[in-house]
């Protein structure tokens, strides 16, 4: 696979279980960054938040279909980015398939599928769709720190920061979050996709490992906000 494939960012939008999971599972092995929608309203919220590469994009959703969620995606170009779609449904109709087309997505699969098939289609489009797209800047920066997600490198005051997959992929959100509170239930679903009250304790334990290497290069720079979640600290400009 291309590095520019593989850095890419991945939106599932679906609501059985069993079929996000086997799809998170495949594409996080190839090198994708995962998150994932169970509902069309999450599936908004998450584009708005992680502005992904590419949507799979299931039509039949318990809050509405897909159609309408696309039209949202592209509607709001502007501000979550000229993201790619493939809808992924049973609605095999040519009329569906022409009409799922038609309203701005990039391909269309049918249900079932083999997962080679959508790792196949998901690179061809990313490839086609990229083209098109301006190079975004892949370091991001808060204050000292900086991440790298090009070469997955941390620095701070220019000193270099070895974290885990697991710590990068959490301080990775808490950067694209840069000034504003991430709440403990959106940090545990998308660096863990782990139920909030399953697992209540993980986060609490890979923020005191982050704070622990970031704070021996400079000022304490992970706020919490108790009984909601973390953010990182403004900075001096």
């Amino acid at each position: 696979m291309e590095s520019s494939e593989a850095a890419a960012t991945v939106l599932i939008v679906e609501d059985e279980p069993s079929i996000a999971d086997i799809l998170r599972i495949t594409l996080t092995f190839h090198g994708y960054t995962v998150h994932t929608a169970a509902s069309g309203r999450l599936a908004v919220e998450a584009a708005r938040r992680h502005r992904p590469d590419l949507v799979l994009l299931d039509v039949m959703l318990p809050d509405g279909n897909g159609w309408e969620v696309c039209r949202t995606l592209r509607a709001e170009r502007e501000t979550i980015g000229d993201l790619a779609v493939i809808f992924v449904t049973a609605r095999d109709a040519p009329r569906d398939v022409v009409g799922g087309l038609a309203l701005g997505g990039d391909d269309y699969i049918t249900k079932p599928f083999g997962v080679d098939e959508v790792l196949a289609r998901v690179q061809a489009v990313l490839r086609r769709t990229r083209r098109r797209m301006p190079t975004p800047d892949p370091v991001l920066r808060h204050g000292d720190l900086e991440m790298n997600e090009a070469t997955y490198s941390v620095r701070r005051g220019g000193e270099p920061v070895e974290l885990t997959p697991t710590e990068y992929n959490l301080l990775r959100q808490l950067l694209r979050n840069a000034g504003r509170i991430v709440t403990k239930e959106q940090l545990l679903q998308d660096v863990w996709s782990y139920d909030f009250e399953v697992e209540s304790t993980v986060l609490e334990t890979y923020i005191s490992y982050l704070r622990r290497k970031l704070d021996r290069l400079g000022p304490p720079l992970i706020e919490t906000r108790r009984g909601v979640g973390y953010g990182l600290r403004a900075v001096a400009a």
